[in-house]
């Protein structure tokens, strides 16, 4: 027999690592080209990893020549034995193991002598099946129970510590079966007794003092079923011992008890299935919850009962979980929830909250579709929505904020709004919200930023907090909601609104405004940045910036980090409009690197711009976009090139802009979808040295260039002026008479830049 030995040596030292003889009936595994793996004895595993394939392959083909195998076929030298098969003949050699276990006679004496027979079945899973299975044929747990309650008479301690300990062996059997015997209504007290003996405490704990004076069973409406009154003392009793007696399991042992939170978990379900199933209960319940002349006490008891009804529903399927919202809602949850949360009283609204959030967490097109409905019959001040946001405004700092504005953001998200063939949820909620609420939720704005009161509103810590939960809901919007915000922004001036709250005094809110201001830019979206470049919004932020002075806090890296952004993504419009407006205050506060990037960009993009006007007409010129000085066309450009974002309006959408009527308040957005003649996207300036002929068109084979006007003579470098409303785009020089002469209408009374011109093509 050919045999040999595989040697593993440290590196460097050259001293022995391992040495293993191949033997023929070993099972070798090569696994991912450098790793062969097998086993010695029963309880060890080798592993060989080697760093090159080369040295893989040549070990693998001496141990499959012992072993008469081919190299280049065999990964398995041997067919390995399945786990369990392992497993099944391990415990085959075990004599004991396959054995019923004999318990021992159940008397104080032999109380030792059990719990050492309870710990050693713990070491294998067959002896622990066998110990429940003996546990129950003999009905053991009883007789235990019996002994402690002499042990407890003559107040025998050791002993009652033996006990604590027998049956904390049972909670770890983690059997069912088990688990029914001891939570009976006849023996889970004498099991929480046994439990207050633990031996690492100096005095018994007192469990069952605390369930049977302390821990009060309110009926606030009478159960009929007996069986609901006992499953529901059971879960409460089961749910102590889970939380309070049992030891907190470790990373390793997070299965200790799984069976005993099925067990509580089943209770639940059990206990809404026979509420669900009580029609007079619900009737009576809900009856009561809308009664105006219930007592406050009465009504926080019977709206915690309801919230601890839907608490327990969670246990449920979800289509289960669905039937049973539903189910509420026939028996009118919502009226009610409206009744409580109208209630001024923060316990009650509180827990109503809570209602409502699993309400919407269930399904929130069922609570959508209510919200909708009652809008073409309710009053505004009384709807669902805008009682939910009325609790939001009104009680800034409340413990209910978070969870109305958590279910706030649910009911708008549109990642859970379904799309059926015959309606879509989505638009018709996000206008049912933007016609009806949002300008009630978005009031804090208005209170922070216009009236006297403002800076006594904002001084407020609890008034500050809601208006960057509010900003935060916000900018969620902004992301999601495309042009209902869109139109909602721009008609009310939220944005600039926002903006003026950028004060480095309150840097709180400054830093939130700038946050939702950072996020509209982040969109790259140009309807935005046609809007901010044609307000100067971006004043707002390099005021504040330069307020701040050289400061290094958390104002000055948000300011930086949103301008590094525009850098990096090279979004030419605000490039050119920060460097043209408002550069120069930048640097003068600091020369940092973000900014000279900003110039340095800016810089190229005009030099391209020159030699792409000297390449098409012959003439250079640099200039001012944002200036009226000097000639210009109006270009276009052909985007359909570039990857359309989900979030881009769809056509559609455009015409919502261009049809919808906000009544004349804020902006017109029909115009602002127009090129704006002040934009950096459709201005290209261009000198040329010589005036034309008139009405020839100089550079016609330019791209995308809209060949409808004349250019002016211009032979002076230009210069920057500042924007104003009259500064024209185009400034026409006088025309000749004979253009004069051949117009119809009467041209001293038109504008020079309302003049229609007649265009010819270059040939």
């Amino acid at each position: 027999l050919y045999c040999m030995f595989i040697c593993s040596f440290i590196f460097l030292s050259g001293s022995l690592l391992l040495e293993s003889k191949v033997q023929a009936d070993t099972a070798y595994h090569k696994q991912c080209e450098t790793l062969i793996v097998w086993s010695e004895n029963d309880n060890t595993e080798l592993a060989l990893s080697f760093q090159e394939r080369a040295g893989c392959d040549e070990i693998w083909a001496k141990i499959c020549q012992v072993q008469g195998k081919d190299p280049a076929t065999t990964t398995i030298t041997q067919e390995m034995e399945s786990e369990e098969a392992d497993e099944e003949e391990r415990f085959e050699d075990i004599p004991d193991a396959a054995m019923p276990i004999e318990l021992p006679p159940c008397q104080i004496s032999k109380l030792f002598e059990i719990r050492e027979l309870f710990d050693s079945a713990m070491n294998s899973p067959i002896r622990r099946e066998r110990l429940a299975i003996a546990l129950q044929q003999e009905n053991y747990i009883p007789q235990l129970i019996d002994i402690f309650h002499m042990c407890e008479d003559v107040e025998n301690t050791e002993e009652l510590h033996v006990l604590f300990d027998i049956f904390k062996t049972i909670f770890m059997l983690n059997k069912n079966s088990i688990f029914e015997i001891m939570f009976t209504e006849d023996l889970i007290f004498e099991v929480l007794g046994i439990l207050e003996y633990d031996p690492t405490l100096s005095e018994p704990a007192g469990h069952r003092q605390f369930i049977r004076d302390k821990a009060n069973f309110k009926e606030c409406i009478p159960f009929s079923n007996p069986s609901l009154i006992e499953k529901i003392h059971q879960t409460y009793r089961v749910q102590y011992i889970q939380d309070i007696v049992s030891p907190t399991p470790s990373v390793f042992e997070d299965n200790m008890l799984s069976t005993l939170s099925s067990f509580i978990f089943l209770n639940k379900a059990d206990i809404v299935t026979m509420l669900q199933e009580d029609d007079v209960f619900l009737s009576m319940l809900f009856q009561q919850l809308q009664d105006e002349n219930l007592d406050t006490q009465k009504r926080i008891d019977l709206a915690s009962l309801l919230r601890e009804f839907c608490t327990f529903s969670n246990t449920l399927q979800i289509q289960s979980r669905t039937s049973f919202l539903r189910s509420l809602a026939n028996k009118r949850l919502f009226p009610t929830i409206e009744t409580l949360l109208g209630i001024d009283v923060e316990d009650i609204w509180a827990v109503a909250a809570d209602i409502l959030s699993f309400a919407t967490d269930t399904n929130p097109s069922l609570v959508r579709d209510y919200m909708v409905q009652e809008a073409s019959s309710h009053d505004e001040d009384a709807l669902l929505i805008n009682i939910v946001i009325e609790r939001i405004v009104k009680n800034p700092g409340c413990n209910a904020e978070g969870t109305l504005l958590g279910l706030l953001r649910t009911l708008i998200d549109p990642e859970n709004m379904l799309r059926a063939l015959n309606r879509m949820e989505k638009s018709e909620f996000l206008a049912f919200f933007y016609k009806y609420a949002m300008h009630r939720f978005t009031e804090p704005v208005q209170l922070a930023t216009h009236g006297t009161d403002c800076l006594k509103y904002i001084s407020k810590s609890e008034n500050t907090s809601l208006i960057a939960s509010v900003l935060d809901v916000l900018a969620f919007a902004v992301e999601n909601h495309t042009y209902h915000v869109k139109n909602y922004i721009l008609s009310k001036e939220i944005l600039q609104k926002v903006l003026l709250l950028m004060n480095p005094r309150y840097s709180f809110l400054a830093l939130n405004a700038l946050k939702f201001f950072r996020k509209i830019i982040g969109l790259k979206d140009e309807f935005y940045n046609r809007y901010i470049i044609k307000f100067d919004l971006m004043k707002y932020i390099v005021d504040a910036y330069v307020k701040n002075g050289v400061r290094q806090n958390m104002l000055n890296s948000a300011v930086l980090e949103m301008f590094e952004f525009i850098k990096i993504e090279d979004i030419k419009t605000l490039i050119r409009y920060t460097c043209e407006r408002h550069i120069e205050a930048l640097i003068k506060v600091e020369a940092c690197p973000t900014f000279n990037a900003l110039k340095t960009k800016y810089e190229q993009q005009l030099e391209r711009q020159n030699s792409a006007a000297a390449a098409a007409g012959g003439g250079t010129r640099g200039g001012d976009f944002l200036s009226g000085g000097g000639g210009g066309v109006i270009k276009t450009f052909d985007t359909s090139r570039f990857r359309r974002d989900p979030r881009d309006l769809e056509v559609d959408e455009e015409n919502y802009f261009n049809s919808e009527d906000d009544g004349g308040d804020g902006v017109d957005l029909a115009t602002l979808n127009k090129p704006l003649y002040n934009s950096p996207v459709v201005v290209q300036s261009k000198v040329f040295d010589s005036k034309p002929p008139p009405n020839k068109v100089i550079g016609g084979g330019g791209g995308g260039i809209l060949a409808t006007t004349t250019t002016t003579t211009a032979t002076t470098s230009p210069t920057t002026t500042p924007l104003t409303s009259s500064s024209p785009l185009v400034d026409y020089a006088d025309d000749s008479d004979d253009d004069d002469a051949s117009s119809t209408d009467s041209p001293d009374k038109q504008s020079p830049n309302k003049r229609q011109k007649v265009s010819s093509t270059v040939t």
